[in-house]
């Protein structure tokens, strides 16, 4: 009887630590897999942006012909976007493609009468609007990765993440010089 009891006792605490081993497992490649989705959803905004910069460009580029580097850089930093293939290409490109957008915002409040063309406007609220919505992204996906590095870092996490290869992402950080007003000079 008594041995009953044991193995009774033995099978509890075996279910019980399955069951917080096979809960934290499971917790782990969900706040994974909420960091890819949440990637995904600043390269969906990034991705609106891209595709409203030709409009925007072409729009103001009747106007201003005699800004031609400001457009150049526009159209290489799209261009680099558009070929990066990795997570850290994407982020870098993103912040120079930000660079260059933010130098034609510049140049646009010196002409005023740009700001008045209904077309460009209604281009720029977008690219506002989008802006924002990357920014926001950008904090989900840098508050998932929190979630999932805290989760990897604590008990029972720790030793799940070990024993399954669960390793730390990187935060989304912007790229070097954004912190700086950039400067258009004519």
């Amino acid at each position: 009887m008594k041995v009953l009891i044991w193995v009774g006792v033995i099978v509890v605490i075996l279910a019980i630590v399955g069951g917080v081993l096979g809960g934290t497992y499971n917790s782990l490649v969900k706040k994974s897999t909420a960091i890819d989705a949440q990637w995904a959803q600043v390269e969906a905004q990034y991705q609106r942006r891209y595709d409203l910069i030709p409009n925007l460009v072409s729009s103001v580029k009747g106007y201003m012909t005699q800004e031609k580097t400001i457009f150049d850089n526009l159209a290489a930093a799209r261009t680099k976007y558009g070929s990066a293939t990795t997570t850290d290409e994407k982020a870098i490109a993103g912040g120079e493609l930000e660079t260059a957008l933010s130098r034609l915002l510049v140049v646009m409040e010196n002409y005023p009468t740009l700001r008045s063309v209904e077309a460009i406007t209604t281009l720029m609220d977008e690219l506002a609007g989008t802006e924002n919505r990357i920014s926001v992204e950008r904090g989900r996906y840098n508050t998932a990765v929190r979630d999932y590095n805290t989760a990897i870092k604590t008990f029972p996490g720790n030793m799940m993440a070990g024993m399954f290869g669960f390793t730390q992402h990187e935060y989304f950080t912007s790229v070097s010089g954004a912190d700086q007003v950039p400067k258009v000079e004519f």
